[in-house]
C-alpha cells in the first residue's frame, strides 16, 4: 500500500487518483533524486494493477501476486550479456530492464515492445520498469518510441531517472512526468530509528548528510562515511588557507588511490556538502541549516576565512569537472587541476576555465 512508502504525499495522492479513476497512463516518467523510492512507487503501481485482494484501488501487499511482484530474479553473474534482457519478477507480467554497462540497449527496448504486445499471462496488466532511463542513447530511445506513443491497453511502462534532462525530447513528450521530492531529514531519521538501522546520534547525522535520499543514508558504513568526511574536511581546510599546495596535491592523490577509487564521486559529494556548510556559516545562517552540526567548531573556523563568492565558485568548479567525468578524462590530472585552481581563486578574481586531460 502507498501509505507504507516514505514521504512524497502529493505523489501518493496523484497515483491514488489515477488508480481510482482507472486512468493510469500507459507511459510514465518518475523523476527525482537517487534513493528516494521511485522504483518502490513503480512496483506499488504494478501491485495495484495486479492485486487479487485490493484495498479500494490500492494493493493489499499480502496476496501471492503482490508478494511475487516484490521479488526480482536478478542474474547470478556480472557478465553484461546476462543483463541484456528483461529481468522478470516472480510474477510473469512484471519486469525491469537496467543498463548492462553504460547505456541501455536497443535489444532491451525491442524486448519490452515485444512483451508489451502480449496480453497478461496471469494478472490484469503487464508492467515494465526502465531503471536509469537517462542511459537511453539515441538508438535505444528511438526503438522505444512506438510503444510509448501507443502502449497496449493492458501494458504500462515506467521510466525511472534522476536526470530527466538527459532524455530525448521525443521520449519526454510521450510520457506523463511525475516528480518526486527529496525526503525530509526527519522522515529519514524516523525510518532509520524505527527499523533499527542506526542509533540516535548516527541516525541524526545520516539523515542530515543524505540530502533527502534514504538510499544515500542507508548505503555504506557509517565509519566509512566519517573517514571520507575527515579526508574532505582536510581538503576544505587547504582550500580555505589557499597556500598549502602540497597538502592539496597529496589529498588529490589520496582521492585517486586504488583502495578508494570507487568512492571518488561520493567523496566529491561530501566535499560539496562541507563547502555549503562553511558558506552558510560565513553568511551567518542559523545553526539549524548546517548539515554537519557535529563539525560546527571546525566549520566555523574555516568560515571566518571565506568571503561570499569563493564557496560558490568552488562548487561550480566541482560540478564542471563532474560533467567532464562523462567522457574519459585523466581523473588524477583533473583532480590536481581542480584543487589547485580552487585554491588559487579569490574573491577579487574570476576563476579561469580549466582544460581537463582526455585519455
Amino acid at each position: 500500500m502507498l501509505d507504507q512508502l516514505i514521504g512524497n504525499e502529493p505523489v501518493k495522492k496523484l497515483l491514488r487518483g489515477m488508480l481510482e479513476t482507472r486512468r493510469t497512463p500507459g507511459a510514465m516518467l518518475f523523476t527525482g533524486e537517487e534513493g528516494i523510492g521511485k522504483r518502490l512507487f513503480a512496483l506499488e503501481i504494478a501491485k495495484a494493477l495486479n492485486c487479487r485482494a485490493p484495498h479500494g484501488a490500492e494493493a493489499c501487499g499480502r496476496c501471492p501476486s503482490c508478494v511475487r511482484i516484490s521479488r526480482f530474479n536478478y542474474p547470478q553473474s556480472q557478465e553484461s550479456d546476462d543483463w541484456n534482457g528483461i529481468i522478470w519478477t516472480d510474477h510473469p507480467d512484471v519486469g525491469m530492464v537496467t543498463a548492462p554497462k553504460r547505456v541501455l540497449l536497443v535489444e532491451q527496448m525491442r524486448a519490452i515492445e515485444r512483451e508489451a504486445n502480449f496480453r497478461p499471462y496471469e494478472g490484469k496488466a503487464r508492467v515494465f520498469l526502465i531503471d536509469d532511463a537517462d542511459k537511453l542513447n539515441a538508438p535505444s530511445a528511438n526503438a522505444l518510441l512506438k510503444v510509448l506513443e501507443e502502449p497496449p491497453d493492458t501494458s504500462y511502462i515506467v521510466l525511472i531517472t534522476a536526470r530527466p534532462a538527459m532524455l530525448l525530447s521525443t521520449v519526454l513528450s510521450r510520457c506523463q512526468m511525475i516528480r518526486f521530492s527529496p525526503l525530509t531529514a526527519s522522515e529519514i531519521e524516523t525510518h532509520l530509528l524505527q527499523n533499527k538501522i542506526a542509533g540516535a546520534t548516527e541516525a541524526r547525522i545520516r539523515s542530515r548528510v543524505a540530502r533527502g535520499s534514504l538510499g544515500r543514508a542507508i548505503e555504506g558504513g557509517f565509519d566509512t562515511f566519517v573517514e571520507q568526511r575527515a579526508a574532505m574536511l582536510k581538503v576544505l581546510e587547504g582550500l580555505a588557507a589557499g597556500d598549502d599546495r602540497i597538502q592539496l596535491l597529496r589529498s588529490a592523490e589520496e582521492l585517486n588511490a586504488a583502495p578508494v577509487k570507487d568512492e571518488y564521486e561520493s567523496r566529491l559529494d561530501i566535499l560539496e556538502m562541507l563547502i555549503r556548510d562553511a558558506w552558510m556559516l560565513s553568511l551567518h545562517a542559523p545553526e539549524e541549516s548546517i548539515v554537519n552540526k557535529d563539525l560546527l567548531p571546525q566549520l566555523d573556523r574555516i568560515s571566518k576565512g571565506l568571503d561570499n563568492r569563493r564557496p560558490g565558485g568552488w562548487i561550480s568548479q566541482i560540478e564542471e569537472m563532474r560533467e567532464q567525468l562523462i567522457v574519459n578524462i585523466n581523473r588524477k590530472a583533473a583532480t590536481d587541476a581542480l584543487f589547485l585552481t580552487m585554491a588559487a581563486s579569490s574573491s577579487s578574481a574570476l576563476v579561469p576555465k580549466r582544460r581537463f586531460l582526455i585519455k
